[in-house]
């Protein structure tokens, strides 16, 4: 696997367990599909919420949720009705969150958790 990779896993991994503890349930990870994959798929009480992560070791390229863009946003909602379609799972609401993790191996990773990016 390469570093990148190993990166991105444990990002995704720190990331889930953040929204654990912040009271969200995961239903899901990773989850693919012709139109692209989701990184966490999690509920809110009655809200669907679909996580996208982004992993860095530094801020050397710019900050992680700076890789979000509005291609990446409507992609993301279109993923959260191809997910509750094909799961047959309907919620009252749906909603986007990015989760960022700056990890450089060192020190104590820093998670940053933004609810409703869009």
């Amino acid at each position: 696997m390469r570093a990148k990779d190993i990166l991105g896993s444990r990002g995704e991994e720190l990331a889930a367990q953040y929204l654990t503890n912040a009271g969200l349930r995961i239903i899901d990870r990773n989850w693919r599909c012709p139109e692209g994959e989701i990184d966490i798929v999690a509920v809110d009480g009655a809200t669907l919420v679909v996580v996208e992560v982004k992993t860095r070791s530094s801020l050397d390229f710019g900050h992680p949720f700076e890789a979000i863009s509005d291609a990446k946003l409507a992609r993301l909602h279109l993923l959260a009705g191809a997910w509750a379609r094909a799961h047959s799972r309907y919620f009252t609401h749906r909603r986007i969150d990015a989760v960022s993790v700056l990890d450089n191996g060192q020190t104590r990773p820093e998670v940053e958790h933004l609810r409703g990016i869009g």
